[in-house]
């Protein structure tokens, strides 16, 4: 029991870890938008992102931008590569949401 225990606790820690880092990686994102890409950043309400004010129908549109690559044609290297680096963040933090959900489950 002590086992399954530790391995649940450790893949929470895991998890934990990871969405903080996606958490940061969207902070930097949004920094980098103003200036990249202000159009978008005032789609998404970059400025009251991360607040109680912000608004989930303009957060889901940024998600959906990464999810759909339409950074993919825009010009800024390091608009570019933040993007895929917060996409592919989300995808793994997806991962690893379904593997402690099926984890539990099995349990």
């Amino acid at each position: 029991m002590l086992d399954i225990d530790m391995f649940f606790f450790a893949l929470a820690i895991v998890t934990l870890i990871n969405v903080a880092r996606c958490l940061s990686a969207l902070r930097s994102l949004l920094y980098i938008m103003r200036e990249a890409h202000p159009l978008l950043y005032q789609q998404v309400d970059g400025r009251v992102f991360f607040s109680l004010q912000g608004n989930l129908a303009k957060q889901v549109r940024l998600y959906h931008y990464l999810k759909n690559r339409d950074y993919h044609t825009h010009h800024d290297e390091v608009f570019t590569a933040k993007c895929e680096r917060v996409r592919r963040l989300f995808e793994l933090n997806t991962a690893l949401l379904v593997v402690i959900v099926t984890a539990v489950l099995m349990v």
